[in-house]
């Protein structure tokens, strides 16, 4: 035996052990943790209960809308030109420029009510129908999650029976490798019958290193869904409950398909939907009535200000309001003349408002014909998830019925695979067999264990595929498969 073989072989023991996990008991375990860690079902939680917000959405576009605004306003202006006297209709000559100053505030309430829309009408049955999709949506994610759930829990369960059939082949072989080394020490065998049984041993090595690979990435899918990292998984009872599908008859499985798989549903109703939205496209067309009221208040305070300019001789000439003694006072200018003012007004507004749409540029049109293809499409989908559901559903009981007898099938190969090995390294130990010959039983038996135990996972997730087909899947078939485990 290599020695650097050897070594590796230990190394990868002490790394697996050293690894720290959290376990869990069981399926129904694992499940829930999915359900509060699962991103997906978080999402799809989300999605759903962002749909709920379709229907109080579309329903508001009927109801009144009132709104309430208010504000004030400080305002600033200056005319630097000479303003016209109304008397003359020449530039004033007692005033120079003119600035104003002004503040107002206002509030308003305003109402509007659709008295009429169709097309209004229309979006709230569409509406609920979104709302059916978005609950039916919801429930596919759950029975998905039941399957992706189920499917990673098995693939750890298969690549855990993996190792322990290559470890246990290892082992073997390993036994196999130190009774040729005694046997060629006391010059029973050849070195080549040696080599040969090295060379097994070798490769069990790397089988079992990649059995090992594989059983680590099994387990961090196992851990994406759930957020933590698990061992010590139930497996399945030695005596499987090997339970045909109920009714035993294909047609009506498929039938109860095509009512009831929840894809299916879903599909029909965006068919559903597309259908509502060519009336509502259509609708357009149609005159739409409308009332709206406003009431408010606004008032402003306004300062004119007049700058004086000097009259003839020097002197400077100012309105009576001032008075001459500002013309001897030596001053370069007259105190400007301010003029206040204010407006108060209440406002009301009452209109009943008729709109008819006569051309839009052939937009209503284009709308209207990309929803006939749009329905014509989802059709289209229709079908194709309708064909889908009825080969998934035939599949799904074939894959059952097949799995059966594939079960019992691998189940006796296994023990003819034990008792070839066992009449091999007999025949060995006799000399009437050789190494090879007791490596390739070996192996033989390795796949058949390995195949049967996979056989058997595949049994039960055909069982949860062919529910999950007919729209049936529920807890309640998790629990019943939980059952079949040993902890259970």
């Amino acid at each position: 035996m290599n020695n650097h073989i050897r070594n590796l072989y230990v190394l990868i023991g002490l790394l697996t052990c050293a690894a720290s996990h959290t376990a869990a008991e069981d399926l129904l375990d694992i499940y829930q943790s999915a359900l509060k860690y699962d991103p997906i079902m978080r999402g799809a939680e989300a999605s759903y209960l962002a749909a709920l917000e379709i229907k109080p959405q579309t329903r508001s576009a009927m109801l009144p809308f009132i709104r309430f605004t208010a504000g004030e306003a400080t305002s600033y202006s200056k005319d630097p030109n000479q303003p016209t006297n109304f008397a003359t209709g020449q530039p004033d000559p007692y005033i120079g420029s003119t600035k104003f100053d002004r503040d107002s505030s206002l509030w308003n309430v305003e109402l509007e009510q659709t008295l009429f829309d169709w097309g209004r009408f229309l979006r709230l049955g569409q509406a609920d129908k979104q709302l059916a999709q978005a609950e039916i949506g919801y429930q596919i994610a759950r029975q998905n999650l039941l399957v992706r759930v189920a499917t990673t829990y098995f693939l750890v369960l298969a690549a855990e029976d993996t190792l322990a059939s290559q470890v246990s082949a290892r082992e073997a072989i390993g036994r196999q490798l130190e009774q040729a080394e005694q046997r060629f020490e006391v010059g029973l065998i050849a070195i080549t019958d040696v080599q040969e049984a090295q060379a097994g041993y070798d490769q069990s090595i790397a089988a079992e290193i990649l059995a090992k690979r594989n059983l680590a990435t099994t387990q961090e899918y196992l851990r994406e869904i759930i957020g933590e990292s698990v061992a010590d998984l139930d497996g399945p009872v030695d005596e499987l409950p090997l339970l045909q599908p109920d009714p035993l008859n294909a047609e009506q499985w498929v039938q109860t398909a095509l009512d009831r798989n929840l894809t299916l549903i879903s599909s029909r109703i965006s068919s559903d939907i597309a259908l509502d939205e060519i009336a509502v496209q259509r609708s357009v067309r149609l005159p739409t009535l409308s009332f709206s009221a406003a009431f408010g208040q606004s008032s402003s305070d306004t300062v004119r200000t007049n700058n004086l300019i000097r009259g003839v001789n020097g002197r400077f000439t100012c309105l009576p309001d001032f008075g001459d003694q500002f013309g001897e006072s030596g001053l370069n200018r007259c105190p400007p003349q301010r003029t206040p003012s204010s407006t108060d007004a209440d406002n009301y507004f009452i209109s009943l408002n008729f709109n008819i749409p006569l051309f839009t540029g052939g937009y209503n049109s284009s709308k209207i014909q990309q929803s006939v293809y749009e329905r014509r499409a989802s059709l289209e989908d229709l079908e194709a998830v309708s064909r889908a559901t009825e080969r998934e559903t035939r599949d799904a009981y074939l894959s059952v019925i097949s799995e059966i007898s594939r079960v019992r099938a691998l189940n006796q190969a296994v023990t003819s695979s034990e008792t070839a090995l066992q009449a091999t390294e007999a025949g060995f130990e006799v000399g009437t067999r050789t190494t090879v010959e007791v490596l390739i039983a070996q192996n033989n038996l390795s796949a058949a264990e390995t195949a049967y135990a996979r056989s058997r996972y595949d049994y039960i997730l055909n069982v949860l595929r062919l529910r999950l087909a007919a729209g049936n899947l529920s807890i309640s078939d998790f629990e019943e498969v939980n059952g079949w485990l040993t902890g259970s």
